[in-house]
Formats: structure tokens, sequence, C-alpha cells
């Protein structure tokens, strides 16, 4: 059971809530000592306290996991009939076009994917115009559609499978190794924002429970985003797991830690 601390009781109790994320009516707090002031700074001693979660707040936390658990498994099937869909898309011209795309130049590779995902948007009934950004890090192909909500789908599985067949296209076509991202709107910048929160929640859930948290299948450069952001916590490490496109990513505690 953790034990808090704090100059008081009261600051103690404050300070196991603030790091359990939870409420005093759903724990139970047990004073294990009041503390002592001492006098001169002699024979001072912090107050501490244990708190449990009560048990009706331990079946409220294990039915929200097992919501979880059900709502990933739900999305990867969706991400799964999302890539099938994609992937049934056969543009004409690629039909049309005999020719095998392979060690192309950077820009003719480019041009290619450019292609490749305007006849996507078209088959999928949201046309879309597409722009290349240039980053240091990616290429960004930006679809601009009046239909965003059919190229980016539910939860983003439609654009994350989108983004699973332009990595694997320019992988096979380019002669160089390219990174690519397809973006619709500003989805990704929100996404990245939401990405953050994701991963800091992510970090605080394992170092309080001391157990792994394994997260929804994402593409390569969002779970790279998270391997970022958590890379300079010294109490947890990230790992990646599974085949694309269903790749998770897996936030364990460091063992020496717990």
């Amino acid at each position: 059971m953790p034990v808090y601390e704090g100059n008081t009781v009261e600051e103690a109790t404050a300070n196991g809530l603030r790091a359990l994320q939870l409420k005093r009516d759903a724990v139970e707090i047990t004073v294990l000592s009041e503390g002592k002031k001492g006098f001169l700074g002699f024979g001072k001693k912090a107050a501490q306290v244990s708190i449990e979660a009560t048990v009706s707040e331990q079946v409220s936390e294990a039915v929200e996991e097992t919501v979880e658990a059900v709502v990933a498994a739900d999305e990867e099937l969706e991400m799964k009939d999302a890539v099938e869909q994609t992937v049934n898309v056969t543009p004409s011209s690629a039909t049309e076009q005999k020719t095998v795309l392979e060690d192309l130049t950077d820009d003719e590779a480019i041009t290619e994917l450019a292609l490749y995902l305007t006849n996507i948007s078209k088959e999928l009934n949201a046309p879309a115009m597409v722009r290349l950004e240039r980053t240091a890090d990616n290429m960004i192909f930006h679809l601009d559609t009046e239909k965003p909500g059919i190229l980016i789908g539910k939860h983003g599985k439609v654009l994350n499978a989108m983004q699973y067949l332009a990595q694997v296209f320019i992988h096979r076509a380019a002669s160089n190794k390219l990174s690519v991202v397809v973006n619709v709107g500003d989805y990704r910048e929100k996404r990245q924002a939401i990405l953050k929160r994701l991963a800091e929640r992510t970090a605080e859930k394992v170092k309080r429970t001391g157990q792994p948290v394994f997260l929804e299948p994402m593409p390569a450069f969002e779970r790279k985003q998270i391997h970022f952001t958590l890379s300079k916590d010294e109490y947890i490490k990230t790992h990646s797991e599974g085949d694309e496109p269903y790749r998770y990513l897996v936030v364990e505690p460091v063992k020496k830690y717990y």
C-alpha cells in the first residue's frame, strides 16, 4: 500500500490524492503518523498516510479498463475494415498501368504517390487535390477535399489506412528511403496534441499502478512521437509490438524502480 508524506496529515492526504488522481470520497485513508514539528529544525518528522481506493472505486476502474479493452478490440476491427476498404480500391489508372513502379527517383516516386492518393480519394467518393509540404523529417501529402470526414474515417481509421498504404507504396517505388505523412485538413495537428496528452496520462497511470499499458495501433510516426515525449522519463520505457498496420506501443515501468 503506497505511503504519502507531507508537513501535516492534510498535506500528505492532498499529495496522495493528487498522485492517485482520486477524490477523497473514493478512497480509504489511514493515518500512519501525524508528524512532529520539531524544535529549531531538530526532531521534525513528516506526517504519513496510506491511501487505498474503496471497493466501489476499484470496481469502477475495473469496468473502465474492461470498456477500454472492448473499445480497443472494436477499433482494431475498424482499422482492419478501413485497410481492406482502402486496399480494395483499385484506381483506374493503376489498373491500366502495366509497368512495375520501382527504383524511381524521389521526385518521380512523389509524383506517382500523389496520383495514387488522388485516385484513392476519387474511388472513396471524396475527390481530393494533393498538396506536398516538405519538412526536415517528412514529406506531408495534404489531401484537400470537400468531404474530409470520409477520408479521415471514425477515429482516423481510413486516414491511417491510407497512411500505411502510402508508406508501403513509397518504399516499393522509390530507390531511396522516404518518410511520408498523409494529412486531411488539420487532423494531424490536432492528433499531435491528443498524442501528447495520451502519453502524459499513460505515463502517470503506469507509475501509479506499476503495470504496463498497451496503446491502440497507430502509424509509425505517431508511435515515434510518444516514444519521444516519454523518452526523458527515467521511470518508464516504451517499445512497439505487433505487425503493421496493427503495430502498437507498450508503455511499461522500469523494473529497478518497482
